[in-house]
């Protein structure tokens, strides 16, 4: 008989929706409505359980956690949300090029 994968392995990956709203505004230390604007606003999209509700990963609360600081730093959502995509793409790029010169190195 094959053995069955470990169900709370699940809660070590970052993009499974494992906190509600109320768990995950707590965790931030935000209201839930502050989530529920960063979702019309599109910056979040969280998993919805069957019943309909919100449900966030570790990934997405990441995320609201950077535009909650920009936010606070007196920048538009609109203004955060590119910051945060330009940050990310950097961190690729960077991620990237260290890849790539590793394999430069790596070859006679």
């Amino acid at each position: 008989m094959a053995e069955q994968p470990d169900p709370l392995s699940r809660l070590d990956d970052p993009d499974y929706p494992a906190l509600t709203m109320s768990q995950a505004a707590e965790l931030l230390g935000v209201q839930a409505a502050f989530l529920r604007s960063l979702d019309s606003s599109g910056v979040l999209q969280p998993h919805r359980s069957p019943g309909g509700h919100r449900r966030y990963s570790r990934a997405q609360l990441a995320v609201a956690a950077r535009m909650r600081g920009l936010l606070d730093d007196g920048h538009s959502v609109a203004s955060a949300e590119t910051i945060i995509n330009l940050q990310d793409e950097l961190a690729e790029a960077r991620a990237d090029l260290a890849r790539l010169e590793d394999q430069q190195r790596q070859e006679p």
